[in-house]
């Protein structure tokens, strides 16, 4: 199953650049444990995908998992041995992306311990460095 949206307002878009820290979903909003990344860069759907089939699988019936991202960004590239000109290519996969101290899954109703090894799992799957982050209690 391909992680996509299902409509945009432009077929291609360009690369940009991914400046500064995460100032929104930076922080466990759902369930007890999150996953939050440590460097900037892209997350394909195909990692996402990867990341939540291991995660149900680790978290199983007894808890429950969120995912926070979603990838809105499409990524062309030309064919091989294309020559040069005759326009940008064509959108080839579709990418999420984050900036240091967004949180990508979480996960609920199940111990610490295991939590961190199911995060720790889908961490694997990420192509960037990860950590494992506890929800902060609101005092009074």
């Amino acid at each position: 199953m391909a992680l996509l949206p299902t409509r945009t307002k432009y077929r291609k878009v360009m690369r940009g650049k991914v400046k500064g820290n995460a100032t929104r979903g930076n922080y466990v909003a759902f369930g007890s444990a999150g996953l939050q990344v440590l460097e900037p860069g892209w997350i394909t759907g195909r990692q996402i995908e990867a990341a939540r089939v291991t995660l149900s699988r680790a978290v199983g019936r007894s808890g429950k998992y969120w995912i926070r991202i979603f990838p809105h960004k499409p990524v062309s590239s030309k064919p091989l041995e294309t020559r040069q000109g005759g326009g940008k290519g064509e959108p080839e996969f579709w990418v999420a992306v984050v900036k240091p101290g967004a949180v990508l899954f979480e996960v609920g109703g199940l111990p610490l311990s295991d939590a961190r090894v199911a995060l720790a799992k889908a961490a694997s799957k990420m192509g960037l460095r990860c950590r494992m982050v506890e929800r902060q209690h609101e005092v009074g």
